[in-house]
């Protein structure tokens, strides 16, 4: 798979279970009569796991979402790139009841809160940040869900899986330099400051009484 990395994790030598991840749809909003994520159907996940057992990349087909669970619950940061808006919504009649509720990290909305509520394309971001573009379309990946052969879905498990190795490598870069940067949709090169460092963990101890 293109754009391995060196894995880089939270400063201070502790190790975070990290689960990087995208979907595809089978079909378009406009096919759908819908603009509810939930009603474009998910045909694939692909997820990049890493953490102090190492690290593996895996793509789910609708029916091993129930596979899905775990790996998500065991995460210490769920991370995506519009996964607030889109992914997880998309997710909604195959998930459990609180999938939501776990610790999801969305870049796309990082960059919107550093950038008056203004985002960016992945493919913009992977293009100002790394030099790299994505190798397909969200498009393409619909027409070869459609397709249904065994070289479309081939190339739909390929393309799924490269966006979240561009997902992970996007992260990596902002969480090592604490900026990203990308050109906007009025053609102005942006680069905005990030810190998607872990919060610090603070325990309070009760002091003991001296009476």
């Amino acid at each position: 798979m293109a754009l391995i990395t060196t894995s880089i994790y939270p400063p201070g030598g502790d190790v975070k279970t990290e689960v990087f991840w995208d979907v595809e749809t089978k079909s378009f909003f406009d096919e759908a009569g819908s603009w509810d994520p939930a009603d474009l159907g998910v045909s694939l996940v692909s997820v990049y796991r890493r953490g102090g057992f190492g690290e593996e990349i895996r793509s789910f087909w609708e029916k091993d979402f129930d596979e899905l669970w775990k790996v998500f619950r065991d995460a210490d940061r769920i991370i995506g790139f519009n996964t607030l808006g889109f992914d997880i919504p998309a997710m909604k009649p195959y998930a459990p009841a609180d999938f939501a509720t776990l610790p999801h990290f969305d870049i796309l909305d990082k960059v919107k809160l550093v950038n008056f509520g203004r985002g960016a394309s992945l493919n913009a971001i992977a293009r100002g940040t790394l030099g790299v573009e994505k190798i397909d379309s969200g498009a393409n990946a619909i027409a070869y869900w459609k397709k249904g052969d065994a070289a479309s879905l081939a190339l739909l498990r390929k393309y799924c899986e490269a966006d979240v190795a561009i997902t992970r490598d996007i992260y990596d870069f902002a969480l090592k330099n604490k900026f990203l940067k990308f050109t906007d949709k009025w053609n102005n090169a942006r680069q905005v400051e990030v810190d998607f460092t872990y919060p610090v963990e603070t325990t309070s101890v009760k002091q003991s009484s001296l009476f």
